[in-house]
């Protein structure tokens, strides 16, 4: 039995990175996935490669009408979402603070924080009177133990995880699960604005070396985290922030 059969999952970010990852396991596992990005090129790629099981949405998740929409266009098609991640990211530069300007400052929280209301707005309701579901944020080990240069990225993350304690209590009377998954320094797309400098070789080891299990974070690392956490295997789990870092944050 597939762990996923019959669910659908809507998945935010899921054009690249974890998020495509994430949703060609998820499809593998039996859902059927709305592959959600703000570039619509990439979201159809990844949609195209799981014929009949995924489509794709253009979405700005910073934008509430946005989100509406393809909270609307999932249900149209495969029914109310069983399983929500909210993975979209955006990250300044590291570098020191006082040099990020307000605008970056304000997509940062746009992107990572506003962007997880405009989706229990949109979707919640809907979970709730189907009985309940699932809710996977994406957040970083940046909220649990941030390191220089990235404070504004680790302010928005760490909202992210006292978000997901809190939806978790909230909900829980509607049988919706929250639960915040907790990436070190991945290999994404992000990974250079995260380092502050073009990846090298030498970079790389710089931040690996702060990782006892000795390198970054793969997509499949989080991938397994965050089926785990979709399943029913975690039926009794709500309100975990889980790090997924190689012993980063112990």
């Amino acid at each position: 039995m597939k762990r996923l059969q019959n669910k659908t999952a809507l998945i935010t970010g899921a054009g690249s990175g974890f998020g495509e990852a994430m949703a060609i396991r998820f499809v593998e596992e039996g859902a059927n996935v709305a592959v959600v990005d703000l570039r619509g090129d990439q979201a159809r790629r990844v949609a195209d490669g799981l014929p009949g099981r995924a489509i794709a949405i253009e979405a700005d998740v910073s934008s509430s009408e946005a989100v509406r929409r393809a909270v609307t266009k999932t249900i149209e098609t495969f029914g109310v979402p069983d399983i929500i991640v909210n993975n979209a990211g955006f990250t300044h530069r590291n570098q020191p603070l006082l040099e990020i300007d307000e605008a970056t400052f304000d997509r940062v929280f746009a992107v990572n924080v506003k962007s997880i209301y405009n989706m229990v707005q949109a979707v919640v309701p809907a979970m709730r009177d189907n009985g309940g579901g699932v809710m996977l944020n994406i957040a970083s080990t940046a909220g649990i133990r941030p390191r220089p240069g990235l404070t504004w990225y680790n302010a928005s993350k760490g909202a992210v995880n006292l978000l997901s304690n809190s939806l978790a209590v909230e909900l829980a009377p509607w049988r919706i699960r929250v639960n915040a998954v907790c990436p070190v320094m991945g290999v994404t797309g992000m990974l250079s604005e995260l380092m502050g400098g073009a990846d090298t070789p030498e970079l790389r080891s710089k931040f690996m070396a702060t990782i006892p299990l000795g390198r970054l974070c793969e997509p499949g690392d989080v991938v397994n985290a965050a089926l785990f956490l979709a399943s029913e295997e975690a039926a009794f789990i709500t309100g975990v922030i889980l790090p997924v870092d190689g012993g980063r944050t112990a």
